[in-house]
């Protein structure tokens, strides 16, 4: 019994036990990764559709999100990109097709401008990040398209849009000014698919609003406020970018009161 007890101590046995212990974890780790993998990747998303979305990120995205698409760093240490494990699809496919991404150049933010890559490129660059991990998945049509929305849904539209957007994005959608060089972009041509997933991600300076916040049935029924507000035509004058009677006013006046103090002042220099 004495021997068995000092081979139970033996430091070899030790060691394998430990050897042993790591191996379990670590086939754990790959079961568990390989799921993951496979909850992420898109049911339509096909190996060849990730693998061409892999080239594209390498050759156009990994210069600041890195090789691996978990960042990167500047030689100063500054971010050169931030991760995009968990992004999900939706969030590449707004920032691409936008063309905010890849960004042209250092700013207060990205700006919108035409997008380099195609319908089908940023498919397979979205089907590849989705791959990665999970994350939030591109809007279906039916989430966002308005077809036979009724007025009382549009009015709920309008409700929820003042009280959650026109802070920044101005009732009528115009876009505002922000703090720092940055702004709320206007909304009068976005693209219904990109309105709702820039409510689902919250990008740049915007906050987020998940379904737990924003119901799928709210978001449609914020994008038809904002569809019926492009339809709605204009009464007549100058809208002044249709930011409200106040800010009309103020136009009217300055202009107004400044074109009879310059006809004063004329009527002065001629009698003289």
């Amino acid at each position: 019994m004495t021997f068995l007890l000092a081979r139970r101590r033996s430091p070899w046995a030790t060691a394998l036990l430990l050897f042993l212990a790591l191996i379990a974890v670590g086939g754990m780790y790959a079961v568990a990764s390989g799921s993951m993998r496979a909850e992420a990747t898109t049911p339509t998303a096909s190996t060849t559709q990730i693998e061409e979305g892999r080239e594209l990120f390498l050759v156009g995205c990994s210069t600041c999100h890195g090789l691996n698409a978990d960042g990167a760093f500047q030689p100063d240490g500054t971010i050169a990109g931030p991760t995009l494990i968990g992004v999900g699809a939706a969030s590449v496919n707004f920032n691409v097709s936008t063309g905010r991404m890849p960004l042209a150049a250092p700013g207060a933010q990205a700006k919108r401008k035409p997008p380099i890559y195609s319908d089908e490129e940023t498919a397979a660059l979205a089907a590849y990040i989705a791959s990665l991990a999970p994350g939030p998945e591109i809007p279906t049509p039916d989430m966002y398209d308005t077809t036979g929305i009724t007025p009382e849904e549009i009015a709920l539209g309008g409700q929820l849009f003042r009280a959650n957007c026109a802070s920044c994005h101005n009732f009528a959608g115009e876009g505002g000014t922000l703090t720092d060089g940055k702004y709320a972009p206007s909304l009068t041509e976005t693209e219904p698919r990109n309105v709702y997933q820039a409510m689902l991600l919250g990008p740049q300076n915007m906050p987020n609003f998940p379904d737990t916040t924003l119901r799928q049935e709210d978001k449609r029924a914020i994008i038809g406020y904002i569809e019926a507000l492009r339809e709605t035509p204009n009464s007549g004058g100058i809208d002044a970018g249709r930011l409200g009677p106040v800010t009309e006013g103020i136009v009217v006046w300055t202009v107004g009161l400044g074109a009879l103090i310059a006809v004063a002042i004329w009527i002065g220099v001629k009698a003289k």
